[in-house]
């Protein structure tokens, strides 16, 4: 094996497409994400293991005060904490050599936890849920499909009661969280 090849495979994946297929594109929390991870090679190549990564993380913008060594005092530098709320990543073969040409699909079922967080954008909180393939290999980096967002909504008859309302004078349907009418301006009534 020439020096080039060693260097150039200690740097880059292997030659191989991954694709995620969804059994559907909204999820629950309680729900099961259910789908198939498929693998094609171009190269040959020893694989440590074929998973599906599915996680949550919540990004909050926060104010920080820091010191600014050009103005030689603290100013106030906006943010975002990062943290992981739930992370699964399922096994779904375990090690294995890939021949050149090497096609095959496999199921995954991932339960998404009752008590999670559903998804959520605002200007200062965002709750985002994201899944991809991998094709773990030992010595170089891992082949990994394109990383999808997925939406995950609370569960539909919590969503149904709580999500909105109808103005009482002009009979417009709007979110719950609204605290006027976006049509007539008039204030939510409690219903």
């Amino acid at each position: 094996m020439s020096l080039f090849k060693k260097l150039r495979d200690k740097v880059t994946p292997p030659r191989v497409n991954i694709s995620l297929f969804l059994s559907k594109q909204v999820f629950y929390l309680g729900d099961t994400v259910e789908g198939a991870v498929q693998v094609e090679s171009q190269e040959e190549f020893d694989c440590t293991e074929i998973r599906c990564e599915l996680e949550c993380i919540e990004r909050v913008r926060r104010t920080r005060r820091v010191y600014n060594a050009s103005l030689k005092r603290e100013v106030e530098q906006q943010v975002w904490d990062s943290a992981v709320i739930f992370s699964a990543r399922p096994q779904l073969a375990g090690p294995l050599h890939v021949p050149e040409g090497f096609v095959q699909s496999y199921q995954f079922k991932i339960l998404i936890p009752p008590g999670a967080q559903p998804s959520f954008k605002s200007l200062d909180r965002v709750v985002a849920w994201s899944l991809k393939g991998v094709a773990a290999v030992e010595g170089r980096p891992d082949a990994t499909s394109k990383t999808i967002e997925i939406h995950v909504s609370p569960p539909l008859q919590i969503q149904h009661v709580l999500s909105t309302v109808s103005c009482k004078y002009c009979g417009t349907v709007f979110p719950q969280s609204e605290t006027r009418c976006p049509n007539c301006g008039a204030p939510r009534t409690a219903q």
